[in-house]
């Protein structure tokens, strides 16, 4: 079901295609990838892990199945130079979607409604290099470890996701899989760490002195009217199930714009209904022959995701959880965390054809 421009234009009211951002267009390759062959101890380039992350698809298909995004690269700037403010000066509503980060104490929130006319967020966290990253057609935000590397948006999309290029070698990232598919760094996997998924009223009730992204950004955009409808209550592309790009695979367990909490390990991919987890505190799912235990954090209506041995029991109880009679919060479990992100349920089992779903 691939959408035309006429088609995209209709679906948003006459929005231009610049307007609407790196998120619509038509197919088209991007073969303008940078040529150069890099050292591993290049300090220019964005730090990588030392083994890829797992992929559901090959990296020839992932690249034959880029699209246009409408826009030239960068004709979606990313912010790099962003201005924050303190709490209290902060013209958000309660339940306009943040995505939260702490780094070494260091607490800041990023609108949903800035990030939506960016997508990226070159910027230093506790004094880290980091790029905070959204892409509002598959519902994803997620953070990466930068080092001296900018990165920039390339208008491309893979999977209806975001693809952002680097600006030491121009290798190119579709943000969900954080691996290069394309590019000097092709195969390589990047540092991923974990933004929340929230509202400004949890955020800044869990976290009084954080700061948060201006409208500052140095472009003049219409910040608080998203192209694609609204969250809180949800509306347009967010609540419906029309999708503007075929996926890359099909899977008809959950309704395309459902969101999960994806997991990824070097064996596959498991998925957690997060409103299930919401309501239910606690949920288990099977990966490999391991045991993954998620719980639900209702003050900051997320969820985080462990590994736990068969015999160990996860309780919830008014103030967290307990862990074989030990108490913790549900980001402090005495368990192995593994990095998860909410997603909407076509993205990810589109990436991840053979996920594992838990409702």
């Amino acid at each position: 079901m691939s959408s035309t421009r006429r088609d995209v234009l209709r679906w948003t009211g006459g929005l231009g295609l610049a307007a609407l951002g790196g998120c619509l267009g038509s197919a088209h390759r991007d073969d303008a990838s940078a040529d150069r062959s890099v050292s591993s101890d290049d300090e220019s380039l964005p730090p990588t892990t030392e083994r890829p992350l797992y992929l559901g698809h090959g990296l020839e298909s992932l690249r034959n199945n880029v699209v246009s995004g409408g826009v030239s690269k960068d004709g979606i700037p990313s912010i790099d130079r962003p201005v924050f403010s303190a709490a209290d000066a902060s013209s958000l509503g309660d339940g306009d979607p943040v995505f939260g980060l702490v780094r070494n104490g260091d607490a800041r929130a990023y609108p949903q409604r800035v990030l939506v006319w960016h997508e990226i967020v070159n910027d230093s966290v506790g004094g880290d290099p980091v790029a905070v990253t959204y892409c509002p057609l598959t519902g994803t935000a997620q953070g990466f470890e930068r080092g001296p590397a900018e990165f920039g948006v390339s208008g491309r999309l893979v999977n209806s996701n975001l693809v952002m290029y680097d600006r030491a070698t121009d290798s190119r990232w579709p943000q969900m899989l954080a691996t290069a598919i394309e590019g000097a760094l092709e195969g390589e996997s990047l540092h991923e760490f974990r933004l929340v998924w929230t509202t400004w009223k949890n955020w800044r009730d869990a976290y009084p002195n954080t700061r948060v992204l201006t409208e500052q950004t140095g472009y003049s955009r219409r910040y608080g009217d998203d192209p694609y409808g609204r969250y809180n209550p949800d509306s347009g592309y967010y609540a419906n199930t029309q999708l503007l790009f075929d996926p890359l695979s099909e899977d008809t367990r959950a309704n395309p714009k459902t969101v999960v909490l994806g997991v990824r390990t070097a064996h596959g991919a498991l998925a957690f209904e997060k409103t299930s987890l919401l309501e239910n505190r606690v949920l288990e799912g099977e990966l490999a022959g391991e045991r993954f235990v998620a719980v639900a954090d209702p003050a900051l209506e997320t969820g985080y995701v462990y590994v736990a041995d068969a015999d160990v029991d996860v309780e919830p109880n008014a103030a967290g959880y307990d862990v074989d009679g030990e108490f913790a919060r549900a980001n402090e479990l005495p368990l192995g965390r593994s990095l998860a992100f909410d997603a909407m349920w076509f993205a990810w089992a589109g990436f991840y054809p053979e996920t594992n779903y838990v409702v």
